[in-house]
């Protein structure tokens, strides 16, 4: 944009311009930094918008404190960005990733590194096999998160809530935002969604599904001698199993290991716990399960410190800022992405980014009947089953890198986003560093859906 007006005419009144850039991106998530960076790394002027006073979010916000689904067997299947988010945290000992030779299926690796969470969770072997994964401390992810931002010069709008997006002649021209300054816009050419809940998308007309999943409570607790826990574990397996089913009843759901060790010595995550039947999308139910999920926090508190080796002195460190939501709208998109796509592993001729073993295709990251928009993060365009499987936090940041170059590439060109040469950007991609599933792996399957 060549001129910067300084308001906009809205229903309820004039709202003054905050910002104009090339790329406007709502969303401080994975995604949406990964989208910011590469946008601006690649020539765009960038708004970041972000309404809560952080970045990373539910990596951060959220605690998901594992990053995983980024590797085929021993291929790494998602580089780029995200790898280097994982460097730098290694280089400020706040994350820890297993080394290679100790990547493998064996009883000796698996009790060394099962309790920091990095193994194939798809696998139904035993032991199931230690994996590149990273298992990171959330304050450090806001951390890097800013300095990857500052050092891209990107523009970041914290504290900026998305209310409702700009829309004219079928195209979005950009988006207001509620603030503490009150309302106020944000322009751009490009709009990225990487809310997570398709606010965006949603707000702009474009078709969606409403799925939903479990949602969670997550928790931290210090004080804990993770060493005495482990013997507990391994040495007296019987009463260890006892014990840990009881505090799974009272969690009332968790994974298989519903604590797992961080890189702050004596403090453990514990990503539950899991409840049902709550819609992220409404505040009713978004508060219940705040409180639900923070009673049982303090039910497990007392049982583990009373029963549980390891956690005699334990207390709550903290409890995640943002609840634990897994899925709630889906983009209805140019294509809509499969659980045959995912299990199957389908592989596309217009694949820009991939997870473990699937890929997810340009066209499940456009929205129909709304131009300039792309999606990318966890409400892409896939169905409920598909996404389930597919929606962790490496392979939607993969997402959010390829969306960046994709605005590029099509302001370079003066085409609109769903004409963008996708070999292009492929080979951009790869350039950068990121691995857009051009090339697929031994074990995909070359049977690619209909465009």
């Amino acid at each position: 944009m060549t001129t910067t007006p300084d308001f906009i005419a809205d229903p309820a009144g004039r709202v003054p311009v905050a910002c104009v850039a090339d790329l406007v991106v709502v969303g401080g998530g994975p995604a949406g930094i990964a989208a910011a960076v590469a946008g601006a790394r690649n020539g765009l002027s960038v708004a970041l918008i972000e309404r809560y006073p952080y970045l990373g979010g539910l990596a951060s916000g959220g605690m998901v404190l594992v990053l995983d689904d980024m590797c085929n067997g021993a291929e790494i299947s998602v580089r780029g960005i995200c790898a280097e988010l994982i460097d730098r945290l290694e280089r400020l000992g706040l994350a820890v990733t297993p080394p290679a030779p100790d990547r493998r299926a064996d009883w000796a690796m698996w009790r060394k590194w099962s309790r920091w969470g990095v193994f194939d969770f798809t696998s139904h072997s035993k032991p199931q096999p230690i994996n590149y994964s990273t298992a990171f401390d959330p304050d450090g992810f806001k951390r890097v998160s800013n300095e990857i931002i500052a050092d891209a010069k990107v523009t970041l709008r914290l504290h900026s809530w998305f209310s409702r997006a700009i829309v004219e002649g079928g195209r979005i021209r950009g988006v207001i935002c509620e603030s503490k300054e009150g309302r106020h816009a944000v322009l751009g050419s490009v709009v990225v969604d990487a809310t997570g809940d398709l606010d965006v998308a949603a707000s702009a007309g474009a078709p969606f599904v409403v799925g939903s999943y479990m949602v969670t409570t997550v928790f931290r607790l210090g004080g804990v001698d993770t060493a005495e826990a482990e013997r507990f574990e391994y040495e007296e397996g019987d009463a260890f199993k006892a014990l840990d089913r009881e505090a799974k009843r009272i969690l009332g759901g968790s994974w298989e290991k519903w604590w797992l060790k961080t890189p702050l010595p004596g403090v453990v995550w514990c990503n539950c716990p899991h409840m049902s039947d709550y819609d992220g999308l409404k505040v009713a139910d978004l508060t219940r399960a705040d409180f639900e999920g923070r009673k049982r926090i303090v039910a497990l508190l007392e049982f583990v410190r009373a029963r549980m080796p390891g956690f005699r002195d334990c207390f709550i460190v903290d409890v995640a800022p943002q609840l634990g939501i897994r899925q709630t709208r889906l983009l209805d998109g140019v294509y809509v992405m499969t659980k045959e796509d995912v299990v199957q592993r389908r592989y596309f001729s217009d694949a820009v980014a991939r997870g473990r073993d699937y890929y997810y295709p340009y066209r499940a990251m456009l929205p129909r009947d709304v131009g300039q928009l792309l999606v990318a993060g966890r409400h892409y365009s896939a169905t409920s089953a598909a996404q389930r499987i597919s929606r962790e936090i490496p392979p939607c940041m993969a997402m959010g890198e390829a969306a960046g170059v994709a605005a590029a590439l099509a302001l370079e060109s003066g085409a609109a986003l769903g004409e963008v040469d996708v070999r292009t950007l492929q080979r951009r991609l790869r350039a950068q560093g990121a691995d857009p599933g051009d090339q697929p792996a031994a074990n995909a399957s070359l049977v690619e859906a209909a465009a």
